[in-house]
């Protein structure tokens, strides 16, 4: 007994806490009014010890403290809220990291603990990044170095990390301030300067100043000058540039084609150019698109210049396009020089040895030719997609060539509905030239001009009689029955020829087609699995032979003597 009473009063002694007494149905009801009341908002909420009211409507296991913590606590809160102890602690808003030179006096003496070799307080001589010297600064006491900054170490928070002004000193704003302030004073007193001697020269009259105060002039200025772009107002005093003057086209409405340049409307950019589908030059027009002038000035050299450097890189040369530009640019221009004379040499060296440089030296293609092989593609309705338009062929005829002494071409003289020469006045086409005397002699004959050019004939033959054409009908009757004969005793004789081997090849196709039938019954007896591979397929077309063999042996059902064919 005395145990166990040991054992009890041990336990209460580590608890140190009694049980909360019960509750008479009289306090029970009472607590639950007062809730009742605090909910529908009659009675005031109850407070907790930092003073702030709580919301009745939160559930007691909440905000009650159990009775095994502390029972004489009241109701909280706190414990809802964040705890300052498990607060991350930020830099304030001013705090940042120290720049400049120490504002300090310049140390003269050794110090006791500093740095062994540069006298600086904030290192030792291990972690010094000096150069170490003969006598360290120990000894001689001289050329101390001074302190480093001791950097503070900065705790940001969300913002602060994001922040575009921290670290800004409000101060060279007021410096900026105060120098706009002085030049703004500096025109001012020299402006009323140059008015004081207009006046006093009697180039300008008091009513004239007066007019051309400075009050006025920005008012003046906008209202006598109606500048595209600008937009002035004279209550406020100020000048509001527009996003785009009213004279500018906008991009989307250079070309209305569905089809042409894609306007972007969120970023207000066209990549292509509109003027692409309608054939003109875009040097010419006043708007090529955004990647024209991309790659328009310098743009093109630079990227040339930047892919010269990478291959020259890899080829052991060390140049860079951002560390020595000029290095880069020197490379650059004397491998072009050198490349120019290697390849100037090399085609002289395959001239010379080889020939041929008086074709290099005729003219172009398309003065001899009047066409080129340029690829061009067209739309439906006709207008260029890709390429330059083709060089339209003036005539597919030879144009100015004389020939047979003439002095005019064919065609040039016109006489009672027939063309002519006009040298000769000769209508005779491929005729010779006959001058003045051709033109007093009147001709009579004229050949028309669409019987063209025509090839000299043969000598016509004479006309046969009846007789001789009957003869000639008659050998050739002759010749046709002599080669028929011929013709049919060669093929008797090699008709028997021919059916002596084909009863050969359908005795042995015959013979090929019993076997191939047993294989085939052999092979269907096995099983699938133990089939060979391709063992019933055939490689090649079958002949004729073996076709008349297949049909001589093949088993049909509907004969009515095929069940006496196996016995």
């Amino acid at each position: 007994m005395t145990e166990q009473a040991n054992s009890n009063g041990g336990s209460e002694g580590i608890v140190g806490l009694d049980e909360p007494k019960k509750m008479t149905r009289e306090d029970w009801r009472k607590k639950k009014e007062l809730e009742e009341q605090r909910k529908l908002g009659n009675a005031p909420a109850e407070v907790d010890e930092e003073g702030k009211d709580i919301n009745p409507h939160i559930p007691q296991y909440i905000s009650s403290v159990p009775w095994y913590i502390d029972p004489s606590k009241r109701p909280t809160l706190k414990h809802q809220r964040p705890q300052s102890e498990n607060q991350s602690q930020y830099s304030a808003i001013g705090e940042w990291y120290k720049r400049g030179v120490q504002e300090n006096s310049v140390i003269t003496k050794f110090r006791k603990g500093a740095c062994e070799n540069c006298g600086a307080m904030t290192h030792k001589k291990k972690d010094c990044l000096e150069r170490p010297r003969k006598v360290g600064a120990k000894f001689t006491g001289t050329g101390i170095a001074p302190d480093e900054h001791a950097q503070i170490q900065l705790t940001l928070d969300y913002d602060g990390k994001r922040d575009r002004w921290n670290g800004y000193d409000p101060e060279e704003h007021q410096r900026i301030v105060e120098e706009y302030a002085k030049v703004d004073l500096a025109k001012r007193t020299l402006k009323a300067q140059k008015l004081q001697d207009e006046l006093a020269s009697g180039k300008l009259d008091q009513t004239e100043r007066e007019h051309d105060s400075e009050d006025e002039d920005e008012d003046k200025y906008a209202d006598d000058i109606d500048m595209p772009g600008q937009n002035f107002d004279s209550k406020r005093r100020i000048t509001v540039r527009n996003l785009r003057i009213r004279e500018d086209t906008a991009k989307y409405l250079r070309n209305l084609d569905p089809n042409s340049a894609y306007y972007d409307p969120k970023t207000r950019a066209m990549r292509e150019n509109p003027y692409s589908s309608t054939g003109m030059n875009p040097d010419e027009v006043g708007y090529a698109g955004d990647n024209f002038a991309r790659y328009s000035g310098d743009t093109i050299t630079m990227a040339q210049t930047q892919l010269f450097a990478w291959e020259a890189y890899e080829r052991g040369s060390e140049v860079h396009l951002q560390a020595d530009p000029t290095k880069l640019e020197l490379l650059h221009r004397s491998f072009k020089v050198k490349k120019e004379d290697f390849k100037e040499t090399q085609r002289a060296g395959i001239l010379e040895k080889y020939g041929g440089e008086e074709h290099l030296n005729a003219p172009p293609r398309e003065l001899l030719l009047a066409q080129t092989e340029d690829y061009v593609e067209y739309s439906r309705h006709g207008a260029v997609l890709k390429g330059l338009e083709k060089a339209v062929a003036r005539s597919k005829y030879e144009e100015d060539v004389l020939i047979n002494n003439h002095t005019c071409i064919w065609g040039s003289y016109w006489k009672d509905g027939c063309w002519g020469y006009k040298c000769c006045h000769s209508m005779v086409k491929q005729s010779y030239c006959t001058g003045e005397a051709g033109i007093g002699i009147s001709n009579s004959e004229c050949v028309p001009f669409e019987e063209g050019l025509k090839e000299p004939q043969q000598e016509e033959e004479e006309p046969k009689s009846l007789l001789e054409m009957h003869q000639d009908k008659m050998k050739e009757k002759k010749k046709k029955k002599k080669s028929k004969k011929n013709k049919k005793h060669d093929s008797d004789s090699s008709d028997s020829e021919d059916e002596e081997k084909k009863k050969e090849k359908l005795k042995k196709a015959l013979e090929a087609e019993d076997k191939r039938v047993k294989q085939v019954e052999a092979m269907m007896q096995l099983d699938e699995r133990k089939r060979p591979y391709y063992s019933l397929q055939e490689v090649k077309a079958p002949t004729e032979e073996e076709m008349e063999a297949f049909r001589m042996k093949r088993c049909r059902p509907d004969d009515p003597m095929a069940s006496f064919l196996g016995q």
